[in-house]
């Protein structure tokens, strides 16, 4: 049986039928013939038991038609949510330090400013915790590093401040748009990725 919920706060039970609040749910009865379907108007998977028929007082019954089109739509819908999830799992796991605090990474104050400044300007095009390119290189241990990647000059404060006062081919430079104390604030941060 598949039921909607006659009132969004009705609340019934009979024969394992429950739905409350909006959410349609049939209770298995034991019999193994338990199936998954999506609750018309709810946009939410149900479990029903096709062997129960009785009617529920404030619920009401789907036709065999309805059934058809709501396993269509429910297969889709766990589909969809199950890619959604992984997604949603693999872009956070890959991350895990971009979500971390100021204080975990044991940035200072100086530093979680520049940090700010970073994912404003920087982030859509460099990674900051990789040397895996994006648009421009990776940033991790910038100034562990004897040259830079791209132009090959070495890499400390003056030659990056260079570039990002006047920016390179596809990188815009910063000196009209960022003040002197944020390129320090910036250049704070980048030393301590």
């Amino acid at each position: 049986m598949l039921a909607e919920t006659a009132g969004p706060e009705t609340i019934h039970q009979n024969a394992g039928a429950v739905a409350a609040r909006g959410w349609c749910i049939n209770a298995l009865q034991g019999n193994g013939h338990g199936l998954l379907y999506y609750c018309k108007g709810v946009g939410l998977p149900v479990l029903t038991d096709p062997g129960t028929t009785r009617r529920v007082r404030g619920l009401r019954q789907q036709s065999e038609k309805s059934v058809a089109i709501s396993r269509a739509q429910c297969l889709r819908g766990v589909f969809a949510a199950l890619v959604a999830w992984f997604s949603l799992a693999s872009i956070l796991g890959c991350d895990v330090q971009r979500r971390k605090s100021d204080a975990e990474l044991g940035l200072t104050a100086q530093q979680a400013a520049g940090r700010r400044i970073y994912e404003d300007r920087c982030a859509r095009c460099h990674e900051p915790y990789s040397t895996k390119d994006k648009k421009g290189p990776g940033l991790e241990g910038l100034f562990k590093r004897q040259y830079l990647a791209v132009s090959g000059l070495p890499a400390n404060d003056e030659r990056v401040l260079d570039i990002v006062s006047h920016g390179r081919k596809d990188m815009p430079g910063y000196s009209q748009v960022l003040t002197p104390p944020q390129m320090a604030d910036l250049l704070a941060y980048l030393h301590s990725l």
